[in-house]
């Protein structure tokens, strides 16, 4: 009788010493960060804002396309055709179609400078009347309050409204009337609206600079030759600002297209898309490099929170092998405590 059950007490306590089989770890699970949201930044320019036609034709064809959209002047035009869903090819039929007269509306009563109302009903025409805050992608018109010289970002509202207002180049245009507030061009102060599409939630701003850059002056004795040439230095030094905080910078050849040469428009267009072309390898290598270090960084958490949760677990059933009478059974990861 002493031999088998001598025997089986050894047998019990050598189970009662053995480690529980530790249960496999978990097949790592493949951790990526959203993709990143690109945004496009569309300055002002006049007649030369139809290279913002060509630069996002040539982005939508090698796969960059950007979800959040933001424009001055010129660049608010486009920048409302395009976020309220047209593709590059409509708004180039729109452009081509485009007659000076449907945007036109002079005023003799105040001096001979256009009114903006035609370009008021024709970009609210072209988006269908939708507002602001109903495009397809988020879009930001930068406009400057004549009262104070702030910058005014309308995401809200009547979308042509605000493209009018961001449009109405001093001394061409009549100032744009908003509830009690009145309103000239945007480029008055955010000549390329970097940081409203960063406002918008961009994490990768491409800027689009068709701003015309001082080169010297025919004649320093004109009066009007001094004054254009001075604005377009100050325009020139505070764009520079803004755009040092884009991630990448396309600039169309188009500095001598004239502000109202629209024959031009085909060469402008042609001239966004060269210039988008020479600028994708940097800027898919720049996106590629931002998106890996969110992949990395969104790993690195994950696995911090599986670690974490790890340990909880291991707490909480150690927590339940205390005391004497379990202490030959407790797991091998709870035998340190």
């Amino acid at each position: 009788m002493r031999t088998p059950f001598a025997a089986v007490l050894a047998s019990l306590l050598l189970a009662a010493c053995a480690s529980a089989p530790e249960a496999p770890p978990p097949a790592p699970v493949a951790v990526t960060a959203p993709p990143i949201k690109v945004g496009i930044a569309l300055g002002g320019g006049a007649a030369k804002g139809f290279a913002h036609i060509g630069v996002i034709k040539m982005l939508e064809a090698n796969g960059i396309k950007p979800v959040v959209v933001s424009g001055t002047s010129a660049g608010s035009v486009v920048g409302a055709l395009y976020a309220s869903g047209m593709d590059a090819y409509a708004m180039q039929e729109k452009a081509f179609a485009l007659d000076e007269s449907r945007i036109r509306d002079v005023s003799l009563f105040s001096g001979g400078v256009v009114k903006g109302q035609k370009l008021q009903d024709y970009v609210n025409e072209l988006v269908g009347n939708r507002r602001l805050e109903n495009m397809k992608k988020p879009l930001a018109v930068v406009a400057t309050n004549l009262a104070d010289g702030e910058r005014t970002v309308f995401v809200r509202g009547n979308t042509g409204q605000a493209v009018r207002a961001s449009s109405s180049i001093p001394g061409v245009f009549e100032a744009a009337t908003i509830g009690t507030a009145h309103y000239v061009d945007g480029g008055v102060v955010s000549p390329v609206p970097v940081d409203a599409a960063r406002e918008l939630g961009a994490d990768f701003v491409i800027a689009v600079d068709i701003s015309s850059k001082a080169r010297g002056i025919a004649d320093a004795s004109s009066m009007l030759g001094n004054l254009g040439q001075s604005i377009t230095i100050m325009g020139q030094k505070l764009g520079a600002q803004e755009l040092a905080r884009a991630d990448a910078v396309i600039r169309p050849n188009v500095n001598d297209i004239g502000a109202a040469d629209f024959e031009q428009k085909n060469r402008a267009i042609l001239e966004g898309e060269r210039a988008a072309q020479a600028a994708l390898p940097q800027i898919r290598a720049q996106i590629a490099k931002l998106q890996a270090t969110r992949d990395a960084q969104a790993r690195a958490t994950a696995d911090a929170e599986a670690a974490r949760q790890r340990e909880a677990e291991r707490q909480q059933r150690c927590a339940g092998q205390q005391g004497w009478t379990r202490t030959l059974t407790r797991d091998a990861d709870c035998r340190a405590d």
